[in-house]
């Protein structure tokens, strides 16, 4: 599987398919029977070729749009490799008989790890589609320097280097806020709150080329199948709608073993290598499969929490890709201005404020520490709602949360740690 150029049909993906399915349960739509091939959810049997063709016609908008491709053994295996079970088409004799409750059962064990409901008609009256289209939340610039702890220009920085390299890593010391502006950037450039066109990954350590980029994975009857990976099912998207941004956000992204997570991305995401004249073929991809690229309106944001000291350096490769933003923790006015607008106590705010920066010296002044251990201001991003409550509020985060983070950091010096510790709560 691969993305194909943008004036190419686009595949379907699972969400579109399954938004057929419920139209179809909706309307009590009858379908063309199939002659050979069932496609079978929650123990209901459906013609794959026109779901398939409904699908395409809810995602194209355009209702008299057919499906391109012929029924048999195209459709079914672009179902299956959406994790859709197609069986040969039998009579029914009961509705729990035989393989018709193998398939139901298939569907309960799945729904432990999805977490759907397990009557498929209350699934479909609150999965119904809306009346009317959903339209995002605007996200202006205003609201991005309200909620960021950051200067304009900082600001204005960091949106630069986005541009001008498609890709960014934000790198800094534990609390800094950086997943948080990761998301903040792309509302920007997309100019709304909108999570279609946003895709969120978590890298760690079991993390590999198969999740990422393209693998073989097993269905409901331990059967393997080319299954292609978060990247490539994002870039199909993005390539079929060249007019508007998408983005790709990497959570910790030194926990990975990148070189192997990234693959032939290496290359491809440099902003020179866009398009669909870079294309390459990807390892397990069939010979007549079309080539993968990185469409041009894929940005790609990354995450590094530099206190993580079990990690290796990030791979120089990678680096060379990307732009650099540092973040660094802040208690000063914008933290002072937002707890004093949730009706936190002066005192408290001072308090909070000095011994933070305090204890971030002290550690930077370490030389086995150094900056890269502050610890950050998204801890106290939170206050409690009624103002009597901010004492203990306070003492509980530092006796929680940043004491078991300080006995880490000077794990070899536990009297160091207790006695910064004890500086906190003085």
């Amino acid at each position: 599987m691969s993305v194909a150029s943008a004036e190419s049909v686009p595949l379907l993906t699972r969400e579109q398919v399954l938004r057929a399915l419920r139209h179809i349960a909706r309307e009590g739509r009858p379908l063309p029977p199939s002659t050979v091939y069932e496609l079978v959810y929650r123990g209901r049997r459906y013609p794959p070729r026109a779901v398939a063709e409904l699908a395409y016609r809810l995602a194209t908008g355009n209702p008299a749009a057919r499906w391109p491709r012929h029924a048999g053994a195209p459709t079914n295996a672009l179902l299956e490799s959406l994790d859709f079970t197609i069986s040969t088409k039998r009579p029914v004799l009961t509705s729990g008989s035989g393989a018709d409750g193998e398939e139901v059962a298939h569907q309960q064990a799945e729904d432990l790890y999805t977490g759907l409901a397990k009557n498929a008609d209350a699934l479909l009256a609150h999965a119904a589609e809306p009346a009317t289209a959903y339209t995002a939340p605007a996200y202006t610039r205003a609201e991005a320097l309200a909620e960021l702890f950051i200067t304009e220009s900082a600001l204005d920085a960091a949106l630069a280097g986005l541009a001008r390299r498609r890709n960014l890593l934000l790198q800094g010391p534990p609390g800094t806020g950086k997943t948080f502006l990761a998301r903040r950037l792309a509302w920007l450039l997309l100019g709304a709150q909108d999570e279609s066109r946003i895709e969120l990954v978590q890298f760690h350590p079991s993390y590999g080329y198969e999740d990422f980029m393209l693998g073989f994975r097993p269905d409901a009857k331990g059967r393997f199948h080319l299954v292609p990976g978060v990247l490539p099912l994002l870039c199909q998207r993005a390539a079929a709608d060249t007019g508007r941004p998408y983005f790709l956000l990497i959570d910790e992204v030194n926990r990975g073993n990148v070189p192997r997570i990234f693959g032939e991305l290496l290359l491809l995401l440099e902003a020179d290598k866009r398009g669909p004249a870079h294309a390459l073929r990807l390892p397990y991809a069939p010979p007549d499969a079309p080539k993968f690229f990185v469409p041009d309106n894929l940005y790609v944001i990354g995450t590094l929490n530099l206190a993580d000291r079990s990690l290796s350096p990030l791979d120089y490769a990678l680096r060379r890709r990307f732009a650099f933003v540092a973040l660094g923790p802040q208690f000063g006015a914008p933290l002072r201005q937002q707890l004093a607008a949730r009706q936190v106590p002066a005192e408290i705010i001072e308090r909070l404020c000095t011994h933070m920066a305090a204890l971030n010296q002290a550690i930077a002044d370490d030389p086995e520490l150094g900056p890269d251990f502050e610890i950050g201001h998204s801890y106290f991003c939170q206050p409690p709602a009624r103002p009597e409550q901010a004492s203990e509020w306070l003492r509980l985060i530092f006796e929680q949360e940043i004491g078991p983070l300080l006995a880490d950091y000077w794990r070899e010096q536990p009297a160091t740690a207790a006695a910064q510790l004890r500086k906190l709560l003085a």
